[in-house]
């Protein structure tokens, strides 16, 4: 029996605006936990793992990512136990056209020809093995030639996605028409006419079918990423297309680029019906779709006291958040920010962040608890001349060998061994034991031992910004 070939990717570069402020461009949607104990990248990634059968030649998952999360990346993949066959790092966003050209690239450098199965990395399905079922047929035509898209059997009336026409043939359903997001009559119209299906953003296809479509349909976009791969740099799992190069690549939607020039030409593309639970948690309703409730239709994450409310979504981060007498609203805490929206138009988040970015405030970007390679650091308190931090360190791992112009550091160790280098002096401290770091002195944190080590950072000084650090040497390759 010839085993087809196949190749997971997982696309795992969106910004998750509309589920700020727990989204945040540094700690995007994708790699929240939102249920259970597993982040929705993590998910997808298993979904993925599951698809083995005795026809199928699984290959390792490539994911496609921001340069900035590809520690992240491969940080939460150990979680589960899973290592990428590579991480291909945008060096900027150009949507998912380029993103996918990037993958089938990779994916031809063994000499095959596999067929890609492609997702979004925030999505989440209910039914595993209805979804596995499908993606296993779905591999099985596009192995012929075919482009398969999956669509969702609607249940209601949604304005916040996409929707594909299709039409019966002999062999199932072909695809006639993409449809943008309709107003709520058209998607009424749209959900009892029975012929149309929401667009997943999941496609399988092989990676030689992909290159040829978008040739004949965006060579502008083909010839571009082709330059931006050919001036590619690896490091170990990761792969970083040419920098300038990349940035000279249209930017394009999948969809846009391919998918919706295919109807009427000689390319085959076909749709499967996928009823299997699906959600792409586009925004806080999505969220408020798919979580369990109480007999009032509230729903709650974290320590929440909700009376006297009704389909209600309170998602509680670092405290206690109470609501008396909602209906149809969502309430986001988190330790910097809090939402509080009308369900309906909580996709309108996305111009709160819009003006954040706008007032260049960071908690458009990043949390307050900031995870980095090494670890995290979450920033407790601050005011005139003074901030506090508490810091971890993971096993074996280190901050890089830096100084600072403008501010002196204290370090107090909480739990765990500290090894530091503080001058020309290198110091071990444990539980209770305390340093001084002078202002222009050159320094380096590090975790010698097996457990997390946690300190408390006092930095006192003219200037606190996290600008403020020269680097001598890093094990993570930042300037």
């Amino acid at each position: 029996m010839t085993r087809i070939p196949v190749q997971p990717v997982i696309m795992a570069g969106g910004s998750g605006t509309r589920l700020w402020p727990l989204s945040r461009a540094g700690y995007p949607k994708q790699f929240l936990v939102l249920a259970g104990n597993t982040s929705l990248f993590q998910q997808a990634a298993a979904r993925l793992g599951a698809l083995a059968a005795a026809d199928l030649e699984m290959q390792a998952p490539l994911i496609v990512g921001n340069e900035e999360h590809r520690f992240l990346i491969l940080d939460q993949l150990r979680e589960t136990e899973q290592e990428p066959g590579a991480v291909l790092l945008e060096p900027m966003g150009r949507n998912t056209a380029p993103a996918l050209t990037l993958a089938a690239l990779q994916a031809l450098q063994n000499g095959k020809d596999p067929v890609l199965v492609v997702t979004p990395a925030d999505q989440t399905v209910t039914e595993a093995q209805a979804f596995t079922r499908s993606l296993q047929d779905a591999v099985r035509q596009a192995a012929d030639g075919a482009i398969v898209i999956l669509g969702i059997t609607p249940d209601r009336a949604e304005t916040g996605y996409g929707y594909i026409r299709a039409e019966a043939d002999a062999t199932g359903l072909a695809v006639a028409q993409f449809v943008e997001k309709p107003d709520a009559a058209t998607a009424e119209r749209y959900l009892a006419d029975g012929n149309f299906y929401w667009n997943s953003g999941m496609f399988v296809l092989r990676a030689s079918v992909w290159l040829q479509a978008l040739g004949r349909f965006r060579p502008d976009i083909a010839a571009a990423t082709q330059t931006a791969w050919e001036a590619r740099k690896s490091d170990a799992k990761f792969v970083r297309p040419g920098k300038s190069e990349f940035a000279a690549v249209p930017s394009e939607s999948v969809d846009y680029a391919v998918m919706e020039r295919c109807p009427g030409s000689d390319i085959p593309l076909r749709m499967l019906a996928l009823d299997a639970g699906w959600n792409d948690l586009g925004a806080w309703e999505a969220v408020w779709q798919v979580a369990d409730k109480d007999a009032q239709g509230n729903a709650w994450q974290g320590d929440a006291i909700i009376s006297d409310s009704h389909n209600t979504l309170v998602h509680a981060t670092s405290r206690l958040v109470s609501v008396v007498g909602l209906s149809d609203i969502v309430v986001v805490e988190t330790p910097d920010a809090v939402l509080v929206s009308d369900r309906a138009r909580s996709q309108e988040v996305k111009k709160i962040v819009a003006r954040l970015d706008a007032e260049k405030r960071g908690e458009q970007t990043l949390h307050r608890k900031v995870h980095r390679p090494w670890g995290w650091y979450d920033s407790i308190d601050s005011g005139e001349r003074f901030q506090v931090k508490r810091i971890m360190v993971k096993p074996g791992a280190s901050l890089s060998l830096q100084m600072h112009h403008h501010r002196a550091e204290h370090w107090i160790v909480v739990s765990g061994t500290a090894e530091i280098t503080n001058g020309d002096k290198v110091l071990l401290l444990s539980e209770n034991q305390s340093t001084y770091i002078p202002l222009g002195q050159t320094h380096r944190l590090a975790n010698p031992g097996r457990v997390p080590l946690e300190i408390i950072e006092v930095q006192s000084g003219a200037y606190l910004g996290e600008d403020d650090i020269v680097r001598f040497e890093d094990t993570y390759g930042r300037q």
